[in-house]
């Protein structure tokens, strides 16, 4: 059996999957209070432990191989991975990188025009993330439109708290939004999304590193808009900060939505979206598809992600012999 632990910054959710990928089991435990994580985390694995002691692998999810760069994730992420072991002492544990995916994109999206000597030693990069999730879609789209992954074009959307796309040609990631670090690319719920480096360079003289840092993760983005970071509130609201806010969010969206289609050539056989925001609400997805001809023949694709899943799968795929057949 293959255990899933993805250790959030506010929640704790598992899975257990037989050798065929069949879902067993699954749970999930909010942890707001930080104070309260890792109590939560050994009841959780003891509870899978007392349920299936036969777990032999357990998968990890992890945002970046480099803490510094996801400093609200890893420290949970990190800690998943110690209970685990002394709880599953006879376990293997594999980690899954979020950046992993996009580990081959093209040097033209990859690399940032910045003096060699700094990209070099600081090993600055796209690096991507959301790239489970990303990576998901591709395959499960390929099997909803039954055509090999070799002569895939896609356009993939993961619309959530955290938000990013994908130019996807023949199978592979050749863009994608978010870079160095997550809070590149579209306007998100709390992060900023694209600023003009100026912007940066203004702000750190005049208020910080540390401060600005919070600010560009949790107070920017359609909260810094309207005041609101649940995007279910967001859409109910009709007020002109709302509306604002939404068009900022739709806007973004489109103009990555143009830029990708215009990569692909035209050549795009599904825009897929996903995430709680992107496969949740017909509404949304209406107002990025309208006025947009180019995508009048294209297929719009629903489907929701499965993380755990994919990582589940990534075992097999690299340790085939955890499923002899």
């Amino acid at each position: 059996m293959i255990l899933v632990l993805n250790c959030g910054s506010q929640s704790i959710k598992w899975k257990v999957f037989d050798k065929n990928l069949n879902l067993i089991s699954e749970g999930k435990k909010d942890c707001f209070k930080k104070s309260y994580y890792e109590q939560n985390l050994k009841k959780e694995l003891k509870k899978i432990k007392t349920l299936y002691p036969e777990i032999k692998w357990i998968g990890h999810r992890v945002v970046h191989p480099i803490d510094e760069l996801a400093p609200l994730h890893n420290p949970f992420e990190r800690l998943g991975v110690k209970i685990a072991k002394k709880e599953f002492p006879q376990a293997k544990q594999k980690i899954i990188y979020d950046t992993d995916f996009f580990k081959n994109l093209p040097d033209v999206s990859q690399i940032y025009p910045l003096p060699k000597n700094l990209v070099k030693k600081y090993s600055i990069r796209r690096c991507g993330f959301h790239g489970i999730s990303h990576q998901y879609l591709v395959e499960k789209a390929a099997e909803i439109l039954k055509k090999p992954l070799k002569k895939l074009n896609l356009i993939t959307l993961h619309l959530g708290g955290g938000c990013s796309m994908t130019a996807i040609k023949n199978g592979q990631p050749i863009d994608t939004s978010m870079g160095f670090t997550p809070l590149e690319g579209l306007a998100m719920m709390t992060r900023s999304g694209d600023l003009d480096p100026g912007i940066l360079i203004f702000l750190t003289k005049k208020i910080g590193v540390d401060k600005l840092e919070e600010i560009l993760n949790h107070q920017s983005g359609l909260k810094a808009i309207c005041g609101e970071s649940d995007f279910r509130k967001i859409l109910k609201r009709k007020d002109k900060k709302a509306e604002l806010a939404k068009r900022i969010f739709i806007y973004r969206i489109k103009k990555y939505l143009s830029a990708y289609f215009g990569i692909l050539k035209g050549k795009v056989g599904a825009v897929v979206f996903s995430g709680q925001i992107g496969a949740g609400y017909q509404q949304t997805r209406k107002m990025i598809l309208k006025d947009l001809p180019f995508l009048k023949k294209t297929k719009i694709l629903v489907i929701k992600t499965d993380e755990e899943y994919q990582i589940a799968k990534e075992i097999i795929r690299v340790n085939p012999r955890v499923n002899p057949h």
